[in-house]
């Protein structure tokens, strides 16, 4: 499967992903319409699916005009999201999978950004939308931070260490700079500050990471940390340390960085 990355908006991505057996495609979270239908036109596919991650308009905003183009479309979401995302079709519930073209993939339903989140996955990539950002996570609209943390580490985290991620928005170097602000000692964080750096001066994305990175690099990945800890005691004296409770400080500090 061909994985494109669309820039779309001020810093979000679409990703279209092309089976390379029949030509079909799917993309994820198109905000917009036309840098998508710019690609497809480009890579002379046919485009048969939308998968959304979410309903926030900034990853469905593009659902009503490509419908319209293609009247055939099957637009998947979860099936809490009904009724939130534009012409959605298809209402995915547990043990449901996806297919487009010769493809075949599954879904993690994540809550925590928002209610209906999910991460699409196929194969060795996964499509994780504002739950998981290289070095970060969404903020918390309809979740609780338990929730929040069970998406990241307990589902998204138990991919293959090498499962590429690709997330929703360009957020990576304001990201790890905040983790090395919790992690100063983390060599990690450091390097790839200065990798992503290099990356964006390039005119490059950082999408995608890998999980391994996210375990060395994600704050909200490494609540175990003694030294994350610590600058959660010190900014909040009254946490107890559980992960959950790490995962909870770091949020509203991240919240105000």
């Amino acid at each position: 499967m061909e994985i494109i990355t669309i820039p779309c908006l001020q810093d979000n991505f679409a990703y279209l992903l092309i089976c390379p057996k029949t030509g079909d495609a799917a993309v994820v979270d198109p905000s917009e319409a036309i840098p998508v239908k710019k690609e497809i036109k480009h890579r002379n596919v046919k485009l048969t699916t939308i998968l959304n991650t979410h309903h926030h308009w900034d990853h469905v905003g593009g659902n009503k005009e490509l419908k319209a183009d293609y009247p055939e479309l099957k637009i998947y979401g979860h099936a809490s999201d009904r009724g939130r995302i534009p012409e959605q079709t298809e209402f995915l519930e547990d043990g449901d999978d996806i297919r487009f073209g010769g493809q075949s993939g599954s879904f993690l339903h994540n809550p925590g950004h928002t209610s209906g989140a999910i991460t699409y996955v196929f194969g060795k990539s996964a499509f994780t939308g504002d739950t998981l950002f290289a070095a970060g996570c969404g903020r918390l609209f309809e979740g609780t931070p338990a929730q929040m943390h069970d998406s990241l580490n307990q589902r998204i985290g138990q991919l293959p260490d090498q499962t590429e991620l690709y997330f929703g928005h360009e957020y990576t170097e304001t990201n790890l700079r905040f983790a090395l602000s919790v992690e100063s000692g983390n060599t990690e964080i450091s390097n790839k500050l200065a990798d992503v750096k290099a990356l964006r001066a390039s005119g490059a994305f950082s999408t995608p990471t890998t999980i391994v990175e996210e375990k060395q690099t994600n704050p909200f990945m490494r609540c175990t940390s003694s030294e994350i800890q610590a600058s959660v005691k010190s900014s909040d004296p009254g946490n107890d340390l559980s992960e959950k409770e790490v995962f909870r400080t770091l949020r509203e500090l991240k919240d105000v960085f």
